[in-house]
């Protein structure tokens, strides 16, 4: 057997395999094995639509820059791309500052070498160490040198003012009268000659498909998830990156995951998990570099069998189990006299910090936890920064020419693969923005509006309604609950072994063979939620396959049967591509480098 056929086969196994398996792992997925037998009856169905298909409108818009996502990300690209001297449009799912997880963020890092005890040399080194080499360090640097300048601006905006910051994010936009377009959702990167030509979408109240001839597009769509309850995630599902992967983009980051825990109780309330996020006005944040938001308290779920007691992020409790998920002894996070700290005692600066306080529920815990914690509240989310779009520079530029990233789109891998600075990946979408807004806006000086044939307009329009046009099919609703019960059990998506990854993987399989192609639709809500479970799909199957081929044990991606560090083969980060004849690849980029383009 020849090597190829060895890999093959390491990344594959049979329905019958699977199936055949022990009792134990088949009840672990009993949710998602008893409802394919009721398939007939529950998932599939008659489309009774709702929308004229045929009379469906049909606009075409041409613009330089075209941003897609309305976040923290969003704005600055579409500020900084605007004074920068080109016609600039923000297309959004959602509304301006209100949809994905800019609501929820608080906390923005300002940092300032002149006051700040460390270095910038030092702080890039000590955000290094705690992500064991996964960190880029240019984009760890970049952050730290432009937090101020951004946090400066949204000063002038008012963005510290209010606990919402819709009207903050409107002044910039309106004083600049750049056109926004909210609740239209983009299904479509178009490339034509090696570039990006345009996008592609619809309107979610007006019945209207849209084509966007842009001579470059920044996405700021945000990570994604599959939905999960209890967390401020459920309207991003990698949107941007499975465009951006469809038309060649390489993508990265799909092994990692974040820790974040919910309430065991009413773990599905969103909003009374988090109350203090949402109700606080935004703070700055100074230095304190962590190692939090891995997944050691799913290890230890796994290990005892039994719900955890809930510390401040990172801290020993449970302390009686052992193993499980590496953290250098330098940022071992116990329960101190001051709440959480590094050896004991406050991080640097933690004392004087004005980031939201600990919850009411439980001194040095996150904002509305208790002493009970619940995993899976953000399934299918990596650690901030370290998936998304490949970058093959520092100007958050792609791999397909004219096509940017920031903020959680952009795979920079800004902090690594463990959340090392409170306060980052806000500041961090604030200044990937901006130099992807000017970055872009520069490029689109050089070149003429591309031309999207007419043959590619009618295609990509046929795909984006083919949900509308189904006679018949499975709601996306039901798919979606059933790649739920695949990949958010505790032993599939965070303490990985491969026999069950291979496992959940082949039901995975199964859903991109069998359940994307008859995805229905009858009203543009539904369109939406189809469109949106196809890209959690493929999320999916980029998830298993990545945390496959990592054989080892790091930051936040965690294989029992791989539970060391392997320092000789695996520094390096994975890419993902699509190849010539649409087959999903994989390559190691070693730490410190760029990718071959």
């Amino acid at each position: 057997m020849n090597n190829k056929q060895n890999k093959d086969n390491e990344n594959s196994v049979s329905r019958r395999d699977f199936l055949n398996m022990s009792t134990g792992i088949a009840s672990g997925l009993v949710g998602a094995i008893s409802l394919s037998g009721l398939g007939a009856s529950l998932g599939w169905a008659e489309n009774i639509v709702k929308v004229d298909v045929k009379n469906m409108k049909d606009t075409q818009k041409e613009v330089d820059v075209l941003v897609i996502g309305s976040g923290m990300a969003g704005l600055f690209a579409a500020v900084k791309a605007h004074d920068a001297g080109v016609n600039v449009m923000i297309v959004s799912k959602g509304g301006l500052g209100t949809s994905g997880q800019t609501p929820f963020a608080k906390g923005i890092f300002s940092y300032d070498e002149k006051k700040e005890k460390l270095n910038i040399d030092d702080y890039v080194a000590k955000v290094s160490r705690s992500a064991l080499g996964t960190n880029n360090e240019t984009y760890t640097r970049q952050m730290a040198l432009n937090s101020k300048a951004r946090v400066q601006d949204l000063k002038e905006w008012g963005f510290f003012d209010s606990a919402l910051c819709r009207n903050s994010f409107a002044k910039p936009i309106n004083e600049r009268n750049i056109p926004m377009m909210e609740r239209t959702m983009i299904t479509h990167l178009i490339k034509e000659d090696g570039k990006i030509a345009g996008v592609a979408g619809f309107n979610l109240d007006d019945e209207e498909t849209y084509i966007f001839k842009a001579k470059s597009v920044i996405l700021c769509t945000g990570a994604g998830g599959f939905k999960p309850n209890g967390f401020p995630l459920c309207d991003l599902t990698h949107d941007g990156t499975i465009m951006a992967y469809d038309i060649g983009a390489k993508v990265t980051g799909k092994e990692w995951n974040d820790g974040h825990p919910g309430k065991a109780k009413d773990s599905a309330d969103s909003f009374g998990n988090w109350r203090d996020m949402f109700e606080k006005t935004p703070t700055t944040t100074g230095v304190g570099v962590r190692h939090d938001l891995g997944v050691d308290l799913n290890y230890k779920a796994y290990i005892s069998g039994n719900s955890v007691k809930m510390g401040p992020p990172g801290s020993q409790v449970n302390d009686n189990i052992t193993g499980g998920p590496y953290t250098p002894a330098e940022f071992a996070r116990i329960e101190g006299p001051g709440g959480p700290g590094e050896n004991g005692g406050p991080p640097e600066h933690e004392g004087d910090r004005k980031g939201p306080p600990p919850g009411k529920e439980g001194k040095g815990l996150p904002p509305g936890m208790s002493a009970d914690a619940v995993g899976g509240s953000t399934a299918g989310l990596a650690i901030h920064k370290s998936e998304g779009l490949v970058p093959i520079n520092d100007k958050c530029e792609s791999t397909i020419k004219g096509l940017y990233a920031a903020g959680d789109a952009l795979g920079s891998y800004m902090a690594g693969g463990i959340y090392t600075q409170i306060g980052s990946s806000l500041a961090g979408s604030a200044v990937q923005g901006a130099v992807a807004g000017e970055a872009s806006a520069h490029y689109s000086k050089t070149i003429d509006m591309p031309s999207i044939s007419d043959k590619k307009i009618k295609k990509i329009k046929a795909e984006i309604l083919a949900p509308l046009k189904k006679e018949a099919g499975y709601s996306p609703a039901w798919v979606t609950q059933t790649l739920q019960g695949i990949m958010i059990p505790n032993f599939v998506l965070y303490i990985k072994k491969e026999n069950m990854l291979k496992g959940a993987l082949a039901y995975i399989e199964e859903l991109r063979d069998s359940h994307i192609p008859h995805l229905k639709a009858k009203d543009m809500h539904e369109l939406r939620l189809a469109h949106e479970t196809k890209n959690m799909i493929i999320s999916a199957e980029m998830k298993l396959k990545a945390s496959l081929m990592r054989k080892e044990s790091r930051c936040s991606h965690y294989r029992l049967d791989y539970p060391e560090l392997d320092n000789k083969n695996w520094q390096a980060w994975i890419n993902i591509y699509k190849s010539k004849k649409g087959k999903m690849k994989f390559e190691k980029q070693p730490f410190g480098t760029w990718p071959k383009v």
